[in-house]
């Protein structure tokens, strides 16, 4: 048995024996019935510790390449041969490395990145340190499906006060993220030929996750005052609508109070409930946040949150308020997915709102976006001139650019992308019904410094000038 030892490398002595005769094992070299040497000759040989070849033969006696006889010594297992298919190139590290160098000049207007080099992360770490020293031992355990009562208590009272929504705690189901939250919806709602109503435009991540159960999407279109409720279907039964009335997605008009009562009264008549996302709204530049559709009917409104924009996608939190007919099957569902949602992430978040952090790192970033918003603005204003009109830009951290005599194809996208360092994104990948936004593209600002978006603009603009003569 041919095993080689080389004691400069940084892997054990027992995982090389290990891994050699395992990988002759496997591959026929050393066939079943066969004798291995004993643990004294074979140490003798390669000049190592006996005690390195007894580790080695014991992790092999485990996982049952090879076993003992008695009075006979060690032998190959039967049915341990395995032909082994040949890998697939994996990219080494310099590999990867070299990949991410060669975008790191990208300038990626992604919608829906919150700043995030703003986290807060001092307070962040400083309340999660005493989050784990202080608590009880229980907190480590298992826990409940809906969330933290902590949580539910506490984010209860601020949506009242901020968002007008009201629900008591056990109406709260907490998330990972508004991901979860619309699964959930999915899951407890739709089945095999349901029909949704739509807002049209709307993410295309929503639209999949709400046709995976097999269901069908009634697109309705928006305009700068959001979804267009006098197209509403007279003579349908959906199982709910959905709407982002705070600041539709992505064209970023703001739900009228007429539409939202027409909306509820729609929603009454067919006997089916209305999905509120409620996404970024608390970035609104102009007058004060809008208050939610579901306080004006939280019988009939399921309410979604998220702290992905708030805060940071990477916190992985968001939560669902539902009518109480709806909150028990809902709770285990969530059970059924994951649980529940890591507890010490959910007592973190409670504190840092119930100690006023949250509102104030609202405050401040609402400042430092309508900074970046105006900035955006006026380079596309610059640019362009009147041959550009900006939707959307009143809430959040996009606004949608519209322009005249051009057409945001895939190859274009790709082409500034590839070849100008630009990445923006076109409001037709959003569309239900296509071909009715192609001139049309979003730009999120969140995460991008003035002088990315500047130069960002700079570049779109080169490249829309090359590609439409090219």
């Amino acid at each position: 048995m041919w095993i080689q030892i080389d004691k400069t490398i940084e892997m054990p002595l027992i995982h090389q024996v290990y891994e050699q005769i395992r990988k002759n094992i496997l591959q026929g070299e050393l066939t079943a019935g066969e004798r291995l040497p004993s643990t004294r000759e074979l140490s003798s040989n390669l000049g190592i510790s006996r005690n390195v070849i007894l580790e080695a033969y014991e992790q092999l006696f485990t996982e049952g390449y090879i076993e003992g006889k008695q009075g006979s010594g060690t032998y190959v297992a039967e049915g341990a041969t395995l032909h082994l298919t040949e890998k697939s190139h994996t990219p080494s590290f310099l590999d990867m490395h070299e990949a991410k160098e060669e975008t790191t000049n990208l300038i990626d207007f992604r919608p829906g990145i919150p700043s995030l080099d703003m986290f807060p992360r001092n307070i962040w770490g400083k309340i999660s340190k005493q989050i784990c020293e202080d608590t009880s031992n229980s907190v480590f355990g298992y826990d409940s499906p809906e969330g933290r009562v902590e949580l539910r208590h506490i984010l209860a009272r601020y949506l009242k006060r901020t968002r007008g929504v009201h629900c008591h705690p056990d109406q709260l189901v907490i998330t990972s993220g508004a991901t979860q939250a619309l699964s959930l919806i999915a899951d407890l709602l739709l089945s095999e030929g349901d029909e949704v109503l739509i807002e049209d435009p709307i993410t295309h991540e929503i639209q999949t996750i709400f046709t995976t159960p097999g269901s069908t999407l009634c697109p309705i279109p928006v305009d700068e005052h959001g979804m267009k409720t006098d197209y509403l279907p007279s003579k349908k039964k959906p199982s709910f609508i959905f709407v982002t009335p705070s600041h539709q997605f992505p064209i970023g008009g703001t739900l009228s109070i007429q539409r939202r009562i027409q909306l509820i009264q729609y929603a009454r008549k067919v006997n089916c409930f209305i999905v509120e996302d409620d996404y970024d709204s608390e970035f609104r530049y102009q007058g004060g946040p809008v208050h939610s559709l579901q306080g004006l009917d939280p019988d009939k409104v399921i309410y979604i949150g998220t702290f992905s924009k708030i805060l940071s996608p990477a916190l992985r939190l968001g939560y669902l308020i539902l009518p109480l007919s709806l909150a028990k099957s809902c709770r285990n569902l969530k059970w059924f997915m994951d649980l529940h949602t890591p507890t010490l992430q959910q007592l973190t978040i409670a504190r840092f709102i119930d100690e006023g952090h949250l509102e104030r790192h609202i405050r401040k970033m609402k400042k430092i976006y309508k900074s970046r918003r105006d900035h955006i603005k006026k380079c596309l204003t610059k640019e362009f001139g009147k041959k550009v009109k900006i939707l959307g830009d009143s809430t959040g951290l996009h606004l949608v650019a519209e322009f005249q005599n051009v057409e945001f194809s895939a190859r274009i996208i790709q082409e500034l992308s590839k070849k100008y360092n630009v990445q923006v994104y076109p409001v037709e990948l959003h569309t239900i019904e296509k071909g009715k936004h192609k001139n049309k593209i979003i730009l999120g600002y969140g995460n991008l410094t003035m002088k990315e978006i500047e130069e960002g603009i700079n570049r779109f603009k080169q490249g829309i000038i090359q590609l439409r003569n090219g």
